[in-house]
């Protein structure tokens, strides 16, 4: 049986990770717009559980991205595939992850997608070589967190 999942990470400010981490992998950030309308209209949620971010209201101190693939709850925007959510955490990052993405560029590509991925604001930290196996880049996201672009 397949499960559905979802990777949480910690974040400083989730809606702007979620951003960089859509654009990164060619996700989705959820829109959970309607479902915010219906929790503050049936008295659920109140004004400050809510914020705004690009223009659209969100919860606050978290978003989600979400496989353009996938298929997702058009009623409350939720994805039911391959899901990324970001909670804020009031602490921040003080060591190495234990769980970290691999992000596959196109064969030969990757100064490319290094590129690209800077562009959108992750930070090279070392070039790996593993000889015959390859070599890839350990980069962080804006907020530090470690990821390897292979």
């Amino acid at each position: 049986m397949t499960l559905s999942w979802k990777l949480v990470v910690d974040s400083a400010d989730a809606p702007v990770i979620a951003d960089f981490w859509a654009a990164a992998l060619g996700y989705e950030v959820e829109d959970p717009g309607a479902l915010i309308e219906q929790l503050l209209a049936a008295g659920h949620i109140g004004a400050e559980a809510v914020t705004e971010h690009g223009g659209r209201r969100v919860f606050r101190g978290y978003a989600a991205i979400r496989h353009p693939e996938d298929p997702f709850d058009p009623v409350s925007g939720v994805g039911r595939g391959r899901r990324l959510l970001f909670q804020d955490v009031p602490e921040p990052k003080t060591g190495k992850n234990r769980l970290h993405l691999d992000v596959h560029g196109e064969p030969g590509g990757l100064d490319a997608l290094v590129a690209r991925l800077e562009s959108l604001g992750a930070t090279r930290v070392k070039e790996v070589d593993k000889g015959p196996a390859g070599h890839w880049w350990v980069m962080r996201d804006p907020e530090g967190n470690e990821f390897c672009a292979v």
